[in-house]
């Protein structure tokens, strides 16, 4: 059986909106100023992360920005990114930008439910944040990654918005990355 990791970035503040700057929120590209020189090691614990991981699963935007940038990238993670099977929840999706995508057109809940019984190991929502908040009011989440960055960015998109009941979690690990980055790692109680 599959597991959902929903994995990303997020502010000390929960924001997880334009991290790179490239949306036009006017505080998007907190990314790069907050993570610093620890950005090398995100990236390197992101490399990490995408060698365990079966499929990612995204939304149509996320497909989009990802297939934007990573089919002309070249070394191991580019290959291992571009080659993994992705799964693409869209009711509008006709050709998906980037590779080797399924789109999942029906029900979310039914089709994610359907992937996590076809699959085994981690299926992955990388920024998906939309998603997200289906999966988790849904129960299908079954472990967060976050990469929290030292910033308060005051506004924006969050990790979570509201749910129709609280959701426990219990902290599985914690690290830093780098010098300022945390990592931490919950699953569904």
């Amino acid at each position: 059986m599959g597991k959902i990791v929903i994995s990303t970035n997020v502010s000390l503040d929960g924001a997880v909106q334009d991290p790179d700057g490239k949306e036009g929120f006017g505080r998007g590209g907190w990314f790069a100023r907050s993570g610093g020189q620890d950005v090398d090691e995100f990236f390197k614990a992101s490399y990490a992360e995408s060698m365990r991981t079966t499929a990612l699963l995204l939304g149509r935007r996320t497909d989009e920005w990802f297939g934007a940038r990573w089919p002309s990238r070249t070394g191991e993670w580019a290959d291992r990114l571009n080659s993994m099977p992705k799964y693409v929840v869209s009711s509008t999706l006709a050709d998906p930008v980037w590779t080797n995508v399924t789109v999942l057109k029906g029900d979310v809940v039914e089709e994610v439910t359907r992937l996590k019984q076809e699959l085994d190991g981690d299926i992955v929502v990388y920024a998906s944040y939309q998603l997200g908040y289906t999966l988790l009011e849904h129960d299908l989440v079954d472990e967060l990654r976050l990469f929290v960055y030292p910033v308060v960015v005051g506004g924006g998109e969050r990790l979570f918005g509201e749910t129709s009941g609280e959701k426990l979690f219990r902290l599985t690990s914690s690290r830093a990355v780098g010098e300022s980055l945390l990592y931490v790692t919950y699953e569904v109680r």
